[in-house]
């Protein structure tokens, strides 16, 4: 007999939710996800409330939660949001009566593990499946930069390891980088790798390139430089662009290397869309760029998950290992 769920990915800008069905043989099926606003509902128990009104009043009684923050504590508080969570007083605040609760790159740890291989557009080394034992590294840029990592036993088996890796010390590898640190050395007494892997951190990329070429610097929202950058229309932004995709490359050997891994999946939205500009600029050169390593990184398949959902699919399946094996 199959299990339907509720399961929610909260984020700083918005909150997802959608009723997953989980079959006997493990299978994940989401129905239509709804997707809310943050700043349109005061708590999210409001805006539980709010999904539960569109599904005509009655939900089902387990949820399976993606958060955007630390989890673990006794109340959970939001990166990016004024909302708090109380995980032991979910079943009295909301009724669900078996529950999990996982951050949000976990979420996407879980997903990448159990996603079918059409899930997965191949970026860079071999062809073929990722493989089904050890260890892959799991990044992707967003409003930060998320890291995890995730090792699979070849029968069947995995398990999840969410990190704060976006938060390690950035590392420039050229003049044009050393700039780009040098001017966020003004702002920030320690820079991280997400300050220059990260979707807000192109308008960083953008301007000291408008600085290096010696062209006035007008004020571009990060939406904007991204825009005209995979659209071509500006060639600075483009510049921009491509340059954020080596040093998405650069971080993401990186990781690999710090994990042990023996394949690296990106993910995210961003990711996605600038998908083409990853494959035609110097991402996968800068991913082999480890000197005596070079030869190990270029037998490490690199893939893009493409699952929609990604974080509403991974809460759901860690629920299913959590409450249904």
């Amino acid at each position: 007999m199959s299990t339907e769920i509720v399961t929610v990915d909260i984020g700083g800008t918005h909150a997802r939710f959608a009723i997953a069905t989980i079959a006997n043989d493990g299978q994940i099926t989401l129905a239509e996800p709804a997707t809310l606003h943050t700043k349109d509902h005061g708590s999210f128990q409001l805006a539980w409330q709010a999904f539960r009104d569109l599904q005509g009043g009655t939900l089902p009684e387990a949820v399976a939660m993606s958060v955007a923050g630390p989890v673990g504590d006794e109340v959970i508080r939001f990166t990016n949001n004024p909302w708090i969570l109380r995980p032991a007083r979910i079943q009295e605040m909301l009724g669900p009566r078996r529950q999990t609760v996982v951050n949000d790159f976990e979420a996407v740890g879980h997903a990448v593990a159990t996603a079918d291989e059409g899930d997965f557009l191949h970026l860079t080394g071999p062809e073929g499946a990722l493989p089904a034992t050890g260890t892959l590294s799991v990044l992707g840029p967003g409003t930060g930069l998320g890291v995890a990592h995730l090792y699979r036993d070849g029968r069947g088996g995995y398990h999840v390891q969410a990190t704060e890796g976006g938060h390690i010390d950035y590392a420039p590898l050229d003049v044009i980088e050393d700039a780009i640190l040098a001017r966020l050395r003004k702002r920030h007494n320690r820079v991280s790798v997400e300050r220059v892997v990260s979707g807000p951190a192109i308008v960083d990329i953008y301007e000291t390139l408008a600085a290096m070429e010696h062209k006035a610097i007008y004020e571009k929202s990060d939406v904007e430089i991204w825009t005209a950058g995979t659209s071509g229309e500006d060639s600075l932004a483009a510049a921009a662009v491509d340059r954020f995709c080596l040093a998405l490359g650069a971080a993401a050997g990186d990781y690999a290397l710090a994990h042990g891994a023996s394949g690296v999946v990106i993910a995210g939205g961003l990711g996605y869309r600038i998908r083409e500009t990853i494959c035609s600029s110097g991402f996968a050169e800068r991913f082999r760029a480890k000197g005596r390593f070079a030869g190990l990184m270029a037998r490490m398949p690199v893939k893009l998950i493409t699952h929609p959902q990604p974080g509403l699919f991974g809460a759901a399946a860690a629920f299913a290992r959590e409450h249904l094996q």
